[in-house]
Parts: C-alpha cells; structure tokens; sequence
C-alpha cells in the first residue's frame, strides 16, 4: 500500500478555529482525523468551549495553560507533554509563551478543527480579522 508523504512547510497556513481560537498553522486531514501544527502567540489561545470532537494536543515548543473544569484539570504543559479533550467537554487554552503543537482530532459530521466560513469571532475580538 502507497503512503501519502505530508510536508507541513509546503502547506499554506491558516487560522483554523475563529470561532473561539487565534491557532495559526498547517492543517492535514483523513477520512476521520485531522492534524494541525498550531501556532498560538504568548496570552493568546482558545477561549473556554467544547466540540463533538475528541481531541489531544501535544506541545513542540512553548508552554501552555490548559483548563478542563469539569474534569478538574488546571495546570501547565511544556514541550512533549500535552492533554486529552474528550468530546463535547468544555476546555480552554493560553499560550503562556509563543507555542507550536501538534492537535489531532477525529472528524465529525466533515469537520475537524475548520470551522464554517465567516466563523471569526475570537479574531474579532483580538484585533487579528
């Protein structure tokens, strides 16, 4: 069976969750994932919210703050650590520094970390749209 070989630094970049996030980066998507390499800048993130899709991110560079209230989860992950967003359970992430992750989600529905066109509220309200 052929693989697809994915070369990240050829793939046009884009914010990828406008609806509550300023995450700027690559998106490769499957049949039923999806893989972004993520950029978010220092006190920038996702404000709280929640998808229908299960998520886990993994930091490459940077730190981030991450919040899961109801599942009581409140603390720091730096380089090669990272954390699990079940589906539909509220979360919320800031950059502490500059930070790159890698994301993946299970697409649901057709959609992953993409949003619907026009979706660009948190870009609004941080003056990036």
């Amino acid at each position: 069976m052929e693989m697809p070989l994915i070369h990240l630094d050829e793939i046009e970049k884009e914010y990828v969750t406008p609806k509550y996030s300023t995450a700027f980066g690559e998106l490769v998507a499957g049949e039923r994932i999806e893989v972004g390499r993520l950029r978010f800048d220092a006190d920038e993130g996702a404000v709280e919210h929640a998808h229908p899709q299960e998520q886990v991110m993994i930091v490459i560079t940077g730190r981030l703050q991450v919040e899961i209230p109801s599942e009581g989860v409140a603390g720091e992950v730096g380089p090669g650590e990272g954390f699990h967003a079940p589906p539909n359970v509220p979360h919320r992430v800031t950059a502490i520094e500059d930070t790159v992750a890698l994301s993946c989600k299970d697409v649901v529905d057709g959609i992953g970390h993409k949003m619907a066109p026009g979706e660009l509220d948190r870009l609004k309200q941080v003056g990036k749209a």
